[in-house]
């Protein structure tokens, strides 16, 4: 099999809930997707996304990832996208850096390898040993009182994951989370995230306020240094995500930083090949995994259904269905969530049909580009 042409569109989506709001004012409406559709010369097609949250979540934002996809996508006509570890020699070899972009196309080439073998992505990544698994939903950062209105509406949806977004003034988020603390069921599990938005001296205020409430620190400050700081003499369980890209950091996560549970982002972490490869690290470790991506539509959430579902079950936090946080649904909003879990499509590769009809082309290159 070989790649003829990678055509590159674009979509917004917009948050559900009104406004997303995090640590350092970062907030977001609407988010400016990027899809990617590998076509090849024995007529399979594979999906790939690519959204960022904002510019200032990550280090990129939408217009950096469609230049790298500009670059990488001539040098992958007529290579075999079947052949995951020679698509990624070839990428590395064009454009040092570029995870984010890469991953679209990393993605791409799984949806088209199922195809190929007639086979789900869950099954490629190890086999299916969750037929569904729970999910979670962030609670933007607002007033205590509207965070705790957030929580007790969605648990009525049967969401009992929550993902508590802090960062800001530690008292202030302190009250955030007791006034959640108090409307959560008994099973309900919550964690405060701040995003690294605090800095030392208010990290170490939050933590000591939030010493009592039974939950789960996440990234309280921007590099994983700094989080062991802020928790040296903590006895709540950390949750590592921005500042964990590789898999040594995976090491240092559980080794030097003590953290029980990462939140795995496929783009950050450069797709699909490399996030399993983390997580498969990870449960030899006996740590918790937690799979997302940044922002997204259909594309996004079956690929992390598909990394989920896969994963063994005692060592499973929660997933993230990000088109139940938006408007995304190039895929007949599929696959969908169901009483707050989620579950694989069973179809051959990422198991969606995406429909391109009205999405923006953004550029289209082909063999004769070459």
């Amino acid at each position: 099999m070989k790649i003829t042409a990678i055509d590159c569109f674009g979509y917004s989506l917009n948050y559900a809930h009104g406004e997303y709001v995090m640590s350092g004012s970062r907030a977001a409406t609407s988010e400016v997707g990027t899809l990617v559709r590998v076509r090849t010369d024995e007529g399979l097609e594979g999906w790939g996304e690519i959204t960022p949250l904002g510019d200032l979540y990550l280090p990129t934002y939408w217009a950096e990832v469609r230049a790298a996809l500009h670059t990488l996508a001539p040098r992958l006509i007529g290579a075999d996208p079947t052949n995951l570890s020679g698509i990624h020699r070839i990428m590395n070899g064009t454009l040092l850096g570029g995870g984010f972009a890469k991953s679209a196309i990393d993605v791409a080439c799984w949806d088209l390898l199922g195809k190929a073998a007639g086979l789900p992505v869950s099954v490629l990544l190890g086999g299916v040993l969750q037929e569904d698994f729970p999910l979670y939903e962030a609670v933007p950062l607002r007033t205590p009182g509207e965070m705790a209105a957030f929580v007790s509406e969605r648990q009525d949806a049967g969401i009992h994951r929550f993902q508590l977004k802090v960062g800001g003034n530690p008292h202030d988020d302190i009250a955030r989370t007791g006034a959640v603390v108090d409307v959560a069921d008994r099973d309900t599990l919550i964690v405060a995230d701040s995003n690294g938005g605090w800095n030392l001296r208010a990290a170490q205020i939050a933590v000591r306020g939030l010493a009592d409430f039974p939950i789960y620190i996440e990234q309280p400050c921007r590099s994983t240094e700094d989080s062991i700081f802020a928790m040296r003499h903590s006895a709540l369980p950390l949750v590592l995500d921005e500042s964990i890209l590789t898999q040594q950091d995976v090491f240092h996560a559980k080794n030097v930083a003590g953290a029980v549970s990462i939140n795995i982002k496929i783009s950050r972490v450069g797709g699909l090949t490399q996030a399993a490869r983390m997580r498969d690290l990870m449960q030899e470790l006996d740590l918790m995994v937690s799979v997302e991506d940044a922002w997204g539509g259909d594309i996004v959430t079956a690929a992390v259904s598909h990394l989920a579902a896969s994963t063994r079950p005692e060592n499973f936090q929660n997933a993230s269905f990000m088109n139940d946080w938006t408007d995304g649904h190039v895929a007949g909003y599929a696959p969908r969530s169901v009483g707050g879990r989620g579950s694989a499509p069973t179809g051959h590769g990422l198991g969606i049909e995406v429909n391109a009809e009205g999405l923006e082309v953004v550029f289209s290159v082909t063999d004769g580009a070459r």
